[in-house]
């Protein structure tokens, strides 16, 4: 578990950053100012429990874990959200960001003492480059390896979005990816083997890491339009999201710069507001 103040790469992750780093780019942690050629989402950082809330330098949303449940495992989640407009918070600055939906990464318990290194996701991206161009796109990712981006799936502020993670046959660790887009009739859908732990599920906004020839970092939240997400479901069944499984979004001054809302009446959703400390 960090500290307020430190920084720490999840166990999944060691492998692949230093491969990067071994490939010969310099890794640093903090808000990345290099051009990225690669894009990772998940959990780079440990959430940390604090000041009686989850917090996490590239998350915000809602985790739940197999401790929390009762020793669930979790082998099947969806989730739909709403693709926000995204323009930029800090004029000349490049900004990032990702909704999206998983199997591992988070807490295993409710008081975050314990992570998860494994992680299976799909979501879409938000982006505004340093002149202020707004670009989105679809992706999926089964860490330590970097995203992979969907192609022939277009994605535009307001689209309405359902994502289902899925183990094929309960323990196979097969499991099948599916990313739609409702607004527009597109569907992607992928199978691949990935031996996951079963232990967290979540729905979550992101400033995602960029890997780049000047290291690897986390990207700077840019403002979203409170993307809204709904549909949650874990193991075929309502996900039933509590205000303690909330995660709110700190930059490294331990500020809160992205809250989610409590969930709303069916528990199934919630929505994500950036730079704010309520939602």
């Amino acid at each position: 578990m960090e500290s307020k103040h430190s920084r720490r790469v999840a166990p999944g992750r060691v492998a692949g950053l230093v491969a990067v780093c071994l490939a010969g780019l310099a890794c640093f942690a903090g808000s990345a100012s290099a051009k990225p050629l690669l894009k990772s989402h998940g959990d780079v950082l440990k959430i940390q429990k604090h000041l009686n809330a989850n917090q996490s330098s590239n998350w915000f949303g809602y985790n739940q874990g197999t401790l929390e449940k009762g020793n669930t495992l979790f082998t099947s989640i969806t989730g739909d959200w709403t693709v926000p407009t995204v323009t930029q918070h800090n004029s000349g600055q490049a900004e990032s960001s990702s909704n999206w939906i998983g199997i591992g990464g988070g807490c295993i318990d409710a008081g975050c003492t314990l992570g998860d290194p494994s992680l299976i996701q799909t979501g879409t991206e938000q982006d505004v480059d340093a002149s202020g161009k707004a670009s989105y796109s679809a992706w999926w990712e089964i860490i330590p390896v970097p995203s992979v981006a969907i192609s022939n799936f277009p994605v535009s502020p307001g689209d309405r979005m359902h994502a289902d993670i899925t183990e094929l046959v309960p323990g196979s660790n097969v499991w099948t990816i599916k990313l739609q887009n409702l607004t527009k009739g597109n569907t992607f859908t992928q199978t691949v083997p990935y031996a996951s732990t079963h232990a967290t599920a979540e729905w979550i906004e992101e400033t995602p890491t960029l890997i780049g020839t000047d290291g690897v970092g986390l990207a700077s939240l840019p403002n979203l339009s409170n993307p809204s997400f709904g549909n949650a479901t874990v193991n075929g069944a309502n996900a039933n999201l509590q205000s303690s499984e909330a995660i709110q979004l700190i930059d490294s001054n331990s500020n809160v710069i992205g809250t989610p809302s409590a969930p709303n009446s069916t528990h199934d959703g919630f929505s994500a507001c950036t730079w704010a400390t309520s939602c």
